[in-house]
């Protein structure tokens, strides 16, 4: 007789980064709480080295690109939206020409992307060590990525410190090493840079101090491979290791000439530069010792989005945050939240095929922090909260997601300018308008409010 299981199918996931150097997708589903690897892909692109002077991709990166996206798309099929978190980091942040790519992209994968800030990456690369190292106390996680370096200091799941500087192997190796050619010198003078990239936090970071120090992704993973095969059995990294591996990297006159144990043939054109980053990094933060994390961006992608579906969003404590650094009227705050959705699920009943989860999660957090900007001046309070949205650090949102609710904002008073709006990729703009246009909290706040001075209750039961 046979047995038919009848316990649901575990949720999978999946997190594509879109790096600098390399692309890469992790799935994983969730079992007994717990989070499951079950496949990854990875193909190097080499989108940095597509990013000319005028800072815009070329159609060769471009195509790279697409055609690896259009091979994840394949893998991907039957996942649902909301299972599938695509993010963008320092290359498309840089493009001046990234939205013409997202729009190409749209053709491809069925899945929106996000441009992710630097420290919203740092952050999420953070979770990621943290989510899958054993190692307790405060961290210091460091990854060196292809256009970027990120490094956050931090303990039980919460970032103290978050940096992301412009310094990676691609753009290192542009800079420092022209044609690839490998001399003490060229080494010397993109370690120092690298130091002096982060002069501006090296005592901080080094006050805050940490017990263990965590090193995550492609260079970093290199340069413990590397280790390994030269005999350093744990693999940690150490300003004694370092020494070793600059020596055995100064014996070849090229990256095309690199030879080392351990090291990949695709590694080749990115390690030198990238070691001297991690010399620098060293050097600035006197670090003594540092470990290889298996988790990283894509990891702290993963766990984002199972903890969005256990309702444990890191957004809404960063909008409570922000609610309190800015002093919100508490009761103003519910009421306009309140009045907002009241109207939101009117007008959604009116028109359902504009409905647009994210926007409704996205208006109901604008409602609750639209009057930040009264800490500025009351004259131009959608304009100055629609700055403040914009351009603070907000763990949990990406760039395009707070351009939504500093726009929400911006025009929930005076008339919708669809010239003025910016341009947007994970939203269509005649969505956005629509919701704009509709009676919103800016035609409530007109009414008196109770000055209380509290902060706003920002998780206002999350409704």
């Amino acid at each position: 007789m046979p047995i038919y299981d009848k316990s649901p199918r575990p949720q999978e996931f999946a997190a594509v980064d879109l790096g600098s150097n390399s692309f890469h997708m992790v799935i994983a589903r969730v079992v007994d709480g717990a989070m499951q690897i079950i496949g990854r892909l990875k193909q190097r692109v080499h989108l940095a080295d597509g990013l000319g002077a005028d800072n815009k991709l070329s159609e060769e990166a471009m195509e790279r690109g697409l055609s690896c996206l259009s091979l994840f798309a394949e893998r991907l099929q039957g996942f649902s939206p909301s299972s599938v978190c695509i993010v963008g980091t320092h290359t498309l942040r840089q493009a001046q020409n990234a939205a013409d790519f997202l729009k190409r992209a749209e053709k491809v994968i069925p899945y929106p992307i996000e441009i992710i800030s630097g420290n919203e990456e740092a952050r999420l690369i953070f979770m990621g060590v943290e989510h899958t190292q054993p190692e307790k106390g405060r961290k210091l996680v460091i990854d060196i990525g292809g256009g970027s370096t990120e490094l956050v200091i931090g303990e039980n799941f919460e970032p103290r410190l978050v940096e992301s500087r412009r310094m990676g192997c691609v753009s290192f190796a542009q800079l420092y090493f022209p044609g690839g050619v490998i001399n003490k010198e060229n080494f010397q003078r993109a370690r120092m840079a690298a130091a002096q990239k982060l002069e501006t936090l090296t005592w901080q970071y080094r006050i805050q101090g940490w017990n263990v120090a965590m090193g995550a992704s492609g260079t970093i993973k290199a340069a413990h491979e590397v280790l390994l095969a030269l005999g350093e059995k744990d693999g940690f990294i150490t300003p004694e290791r370092l020494d070793k591996l600059k020596s055995e990297v100064l014996k070849h006159r090229s990256f095309n000439a690199l030879s080392l144990p351990g090291l990949s043939e695709e590694r080749k054109a990115v390690f030198v530069p990238g070691l001297a980053i991690l010399c620098g990094v060293f050097d600035a933060l006197a670090i003594r010792e540092l470990r290889l994390s298996d988790g990283a961006l894509r990891e702290g992608v993963l766990y984002e989005m199972e903890g969005r579906f256990r309702h444990q969003d890191v957004r809404s404590r960063t909008a409570k945050s922000l609610a309190n650094q800015y002093n919100i009227d508490r009761e103003q705050a519910r009421r306009v939240l309140e009045t907002t959705m009241q109207m939101y699920e009117q007008w959604q009943a009116q028109q359902p095929k504009l409905a647009h989860p994210q926007l409704e999660a996205l208006l109901r957090w604008a409602a609750m922090l639209h009057e930040v900007g009264l800490n500025i001046n009351h004259s131009g309070l959608h304009r100055h909260s629609a700055y403040i949205l914009q351009h603070s650090d907000l763990p949990g949102f990406n760039q395009e997601q707070q351009m939504m609710m500093a726009t929400l904002v911006r025009y929930h008073r005076k008339a919708v300018k669809l010239d003025d709006m910016p341009r947007f990729t994970l939203f269509k703009k005649k969505t956005v308008s629509a919701v704009n246009s509709a009676p919103s909290a800016g035609r409530i706040t007109e009414q008196p409010t109770a000055s209380d001075n509290h902060a706003a209750d920002v998780a206002a039961n999350n409704r």
